[in-house]
């Protein structure tokens, strides 16, 4: 299939910030999708939060896991707007590589350790790691990305940040954050396909957990639709497959929707390349109506999921396990392995490493260090 002209070619990449020999086999934004799928960040995603712990269940989404559903749904959405598929992937992959242990709760305690020294945000870490933490290579730190990749993972940055990463590299990833010009087409579709596949998948993973029911879904017109849809047409299924089948059409539906309203907003912007596509206003989106629903049922799982009692007893252990793992490490330096404890920059030092720790590594440190189990 060939590429639509506004989508990211990458004969026309922008590069790598060190520059590398092209491969015979593989364009570059392959490359850098293979780069991630080897990096040890990428195997940490198995054991790090989506919504439940690792331990509390064997069959909850991961960040690996939904890193793979958001791969999966940009890559479909992609074929059909003739964008670059192995790009998406790349992104979708990596989006989430920078983030802490125990999920959001993690990054909210780090950013609140790390106040005073800069802050800490997930996004930002993820660039972090493909650029400077993954030591895998002779020539370079990080994974030495394209472009494009990097433009990409940077989904969200703060003026700061953005002004300070622009004086590092300037007319770089972050420059468009003070121009407000737009990412190309291919990271715009990352964006909406995480918020499709969290929104589903939580959906699946709050009602297996026994937090919310199939019945209060029954409030949220976009699943109700559908599962009224499902047993009319089925009228003797029952159990988890109408759950399973409700949510498979809701996903279709939205990733429909997204191609029809992306396709109009691209024949109205007509851009001619993807530097047209990133002078343009946001043209991968819902339709009106499809963003209405889908924002109801983004509030119905704050409401009832992710400020369930039982989700926020966890997310206060949580916060308080980093806290006090980056107060032990900033006392006793040496308690980090020598490539953390060697640093000048202390604190950015203390965050990077509990960042990187999994779930399990982390409850771990934490009852070595304070001989406490912070956790269950």
């Amino acid at each position: 299939m060939s590429l639509a002209a506004y989508a990211c070619h990458p004969a026309r990449s922008r590069g790598r910030r060190h520059a590398e020999p092209p491969a015979p086999t593989r364009d570059a934004f392959q490359r850098d999708r293979d780069r991630i799928v080897h990096s040890t960040a990428f195997r940490r995603l198995v054991y790090k939060t989506q919504v439940f712990l690792n331990h509390e269940g064997d069959l909850f989404r991961t960040r690996l896991t939904h890193s793979l559903e958001v791969a999966q749904l940009g890559r479909s959405i992609a074929r059909a707007l003739r964008l670059n598929e192995d790009l998406v992937e790349a992104i979708a992959l990596a989006h989430d590589l920078g983030h802490t242990p125990f999920g959001h709760a993690g990054q909210d305690a780090l950013n609140a350790c790390m106040e005073s020294h800069g802050g800490f945000e997930h996004n930002l870490q993820s660039l972090r790691v493909v650029d400077a933490l993954e030591h895998r290579y002779p020539q370079y730190d990080g994974l030495n990305l394209s472009f494009e990749t990097r433009e990409g993972i940077l989904k969200h940055c703060s003026r700061a940040n953005a002004e300070r990463l622009e004086a590092a590299e300037p007319n770089g990833v972050a420059r468009r954050f003070l121009d407000r010009t737009q990412p190309a087409l291919e990271a715009q579709l990352c964006n909406l396909a995480d918020a499709i596949a969290y929104n589903a998948h939580d959906i699946d993973d709050g009602v297996r957990s026994g937090l919310i029911s199939v019945e209060q879904l029954g409030e949220v017109e976009l699943f109700e639709r559908y599962r009224r849809e499902a047993l009319a047409e089925y009228p003797r299924l029952e159990g988890r497959r109408v759950l399973y089948e409700t949510i498979r059409r809701m996903l279709s539906a939205q990733v429909y929707d997204v191609i029809d309203a992306t396709r109009a907003a691209v024949e109205s912007a007509a851009p001619v390349d993807a530097d047209g596509v990133r002078n343009s206003p946001p043209l991968v989106a819902f339709s009106e109506t499809m963003q209405s629903q889908s924002s109801e049922l983004k509030s119905f799982l704050f409401r009832n999921l992710y400020r369930h009692p039982q989700v926020t007893q966890t997310t206060d252990q949580a916060q308080q396990v980093v806290r006090e793992l980056f107060d032990a490490y900033l006392e006793r330096n040496a308690e980090m392995p020598a490539s953390y404890a060697d640093r000048s920059d202390r604190h950015r030092a203390v965050a990077d490493y509990i960042a990187g720790m999994t779930d399990r590594f982390a409850m771990r440190e934490h009852e070595r260090l304070t001989g406490r189990r912070g956790i269950g």
